[in-house]
């Protein structure tokens, strides 16, 4: 896979879980309010950090880390997201998966090898807004079905929405939470650019 970045230890984006947080390179959309451009557009892509490293560092976290969250860009893009995940689970970590449902055929796959114990999926907007926020023109109906593999995985999960209120009305997350049950639903405040960026951390030095 193409990594983009490591948080090395959180104790919030994997509930109940000290965890640790791979950034993959690359998303399918081009949301106005995106913090993180340098994991969506190529041109802007450091150089990958080689997954050894990733590895090298996992290994010495074992017994003190518990899980570790796949986020990006958009995991799900990259062929070797199985792989990549059986390998964290060889190691003995729990599992989480952030994606923005664009794929349910790779959810599909995940869920039935048993790769994940978490998955968190976001919802930018009510459906009828969605290629407004995200920039590209899809078929929402994709959601959907993602939505329905989660809530029928038996996994943890969450669905969350970034508030750009910029972007978004009060009205529109009253549409978003009609999407789901509103028990597994998080509305997240968009963070300011320096703060995002002080919580990604890109590897150029020494795991």
């Amino acid at each position: 896979m193409k990594i983009g970045g490591l948080l090395k230890f959180t104790l919030i984006d994997f509930p109940g879980r000290p965890a640790a947080v791979v950034f993959t390179q690359g998303c399918n959309f081009r949301c106005r309010y995106c913090h993180n451009p340098e994991l969506v557009y190529p041109h802007m892509f450091a150089e990958p950090v080689a997954e050894e490293e990733i590895d090298a560092f996992l290994k010495r976290r074992q017994g003190t880390l518990e899980g570790i969250v796949v986020s990006g860009g958009e995991p799900t893009l990259h062929e070797d997201l199985p792989q990549f995940l059986a390998k964290l689970k060889g190691m003995g970590y729990a599992t989480k998966l952030d994606t923005n449902g664009t794929r349910p055929e790779v959810l599909k796959q995940l869920i039935q090898g048993k790769l994940l114990d978490f998955i968190a999926m976001d919802l930018k907007a009510p459906l009828e807004k969605y290629s407004l926020i995200t920039g590209v023109d899809f078929n929402p109906a994709v959601l959907r079905e993602s939505m329905k593999l989660i809530v029928e995985s038996g996994l943890g999960y969450e669905f969350r929405t970034t508030y750009d209120k910029e972007v978004l009305t009060d009205a529109d997350i009253a549409a978003i939470t009609q999407l789901t049950d509103g028990k597994h639903y998080r509305v997240q405040e968009c963070l300011p650019v320096a703060k995002e960026k002080a919580a990604l951390k890109v590897l150029h030095t020494e795991l």
